[in-house]
């Protein structure tokens, strides 16, 4: 099976939307044999772990959003769609990727991006929904392992590693041949196609997911065509998904023929995702003043929540500038007209914190942490604040609180790291430090750490045992990547 290197991205799954003779030219790489459409030639237990290794190695290559709020936000609208999907088993992890580029990807084990600009650059949550629909059936219907076929196997950290280089390289065509050509110097040849049938089969599932999900069929059409429209005015900075796919015509019609089946009613934006994105507008800005005058101009428009929402992107521009009485006045009064709005709550708790007003930061955190014990976005707050504030073992003990996605996060293992060492257990926070940067693809960094923990005193034998054992793995894998380069 030929492929051109138009589809290079999600074909991996590795973007939304290109055209052919835009795309990037990468000639020398074979894919391995990955799986086809019944899933027989990649195993269950492989594809985690090429999801896990690809997701890692992004972290070493792109900015992935840590802030828990965003993370807690775009996780729940991906769990709403899957439950709603066609496979609604399969694992899902969703991520925002910080880069204004508009963009959204797909990779192995069900890991999927969407990048902050795309987020900025929707008008309705239905749109944004839309868009992961679309990506979660390119997972659900196999696309990623239909399109990739060769005659032999590359190694999990090599693949996931190539996975990565060549969504880098929808951020940054020199940077993402060049990581390419690293990881596979030579020989090979590296090909990808994706058909038209497989876009429009993720249209359709996706817009079955996105009706059953309870969002605007109507959105996928209508956010197509706004960026049809709005192509023309990109230049030669069209977004990266429009060249990936381009947004024709009759894919707006078919679209737009198919939302037309499902009863027409309104689907009104949630409070969560208006107060993601005017977050995610303060952390990505080069501009506060700029930001700060959009967010001004939006006091006397709309209805009264989306003027708070407008209020709360102030007191975030207030809080980053460290102007903490006018972000504790604009939170308070927040807080007072929205009690049950934990975003706002959990505003004015940080306003404290950051402030180094530990003994009101954690009066606020507690009677938060009661108030939403399953919020684990406060719950991780919460730990930062009782760490501050110099109580490490309290801290411990919430963070074996967190549910299980939340300890799969690299920040995870990095508050882990801090609670042992203000709990003066060198051994146990080198130890976590490593499992930290090696979930963020710092390899040897993490061999590093583990060697530091080895030559802390006082190591038992089971200690002893977990960090030999994790040394040889953290080693193997480092020989495995430098054997590629």
């Amino acid at each position: 099976m030929k492929f051109t290197p138009a589809a290079i991205t999600l074909a991996l799954g590795l973007a939304f939307f290109s055209a052919p003779q835009q795309a990037i030219e990468i000639d020398k790489i074979e894919l391995p044999d990955m799986g086809d459409s019944s899933g027989t030639l990649i195993t269950p237990e492989e594809e985690k772990e090429l999801g896990e290794a690809f997701f890692r190695s992004l972290h070493s290559q792109i900015t992935i959003n840590q802030d828990a709020e965003i993370q807690q936000y775009i996780q729940t609208i991906g769990e709403q769609l899957t439950a709603h999907s066609d496979a609604p088993g399969h694992p899902f992890h969703f991520f925002v990727v910080m880069e204004n580029d508009i963009n959204a990807f797909a990779g192995p084990g069900g890991y999927i991006g969407v990048n902050s600009g795309l987020i900025l650059t929707t008008e309705a949550e239905s749109e944004l929904a839309s868009v992961m629909a679309h990506e979660i059936a390119h997972v659900t219907q196999r696309h990623l392992y239909r399109a990739a076929e060769a005659a032999g196997r590359l190694s999990i950290p090599t693949m996931a590693a190539t996975l990565a280089a060549i969504l880098l390289g929808t951020q940054s065509p020199a940077l993402g041949q060049a990581a390419v050509m690293a990881i596979q110097a030579g020989s090979i040849q590296f090909q990808i196609d994706f058909t038209r049938e497989n876009e429009a089969e993720a249209d359709r599932v996706g817009m079955q997911t996105l009706a059953g999900s309870k969002y605007d069929p109507r959105s996928m059409p209508t956010f197509f065509e706004r960026l049809q429209q709005s192509s023309r005015y990109y230049g030669q900075a069209i977004p990266e998904f429009l060249r990936t796919h381009p947004v024709t015509t009759s894919r707006i019609s078919d679209t737009r023929g198919r939302a037309e089946t499902y009863p027409y009613k309104q689907y009104p934006d949630s409070v969560g995702y208006q107060l993601t994105k005017a977050k995610i507008r303060v952390l990505t800005t080069t501009d506060s003043a700029q930001t700060l005058n959009y967010f001004q101009s939006r006091l006397s428009q709309g209805t009264t929540e989306q003027r708070a929402v407008a209020q709360y992107g102030m007191g975030l521009i207030a809080l980053n500038s460290q102007k903490f009485k006018d972000a504790e006045n604009i939170f308070d009064g927040l807080a007072k007209t929205y009690p049950n709005q934990p975003h706002y709550l959990s505003a004015l708790a940080r306003t404290a914190l950051e402030a180094h007003d530990y003994k009101t930061a954690l009066e606020r955190y507690k009677k938060l942490s009661a108030q939403y014990p399953d919020n684990e976005a406060i719950k991780l707050d919460y730990i930062t604040s009782l760490l501050k504030a110099g109580n490490p073992a309290q801290a411990r003990e919430k963070l074996l609180s967190l549910n299980t996605k939340t300890q799969q996060l690299p920040i995870y293992w990095e508050l882990l790291a801090q609670v042992y060492s203000a709990l003066n257990q060198p051994a146990e926070s080198h130890r976590y430090l490593a499992e930290y940067y090696y979930a963020t693809g710092q390899t040897n960094d993490a061999i590093l750490q583990i060697k530091l923990a080895q030559k802390s005193p006082g190591l038992n034998f089971q200690l002893s045992s977990i960090l030999s054992s994790r040394l040889s793995f953290f080693i193997a894998q480092e020989q495995e990547a430098r054997r590629q380069r």
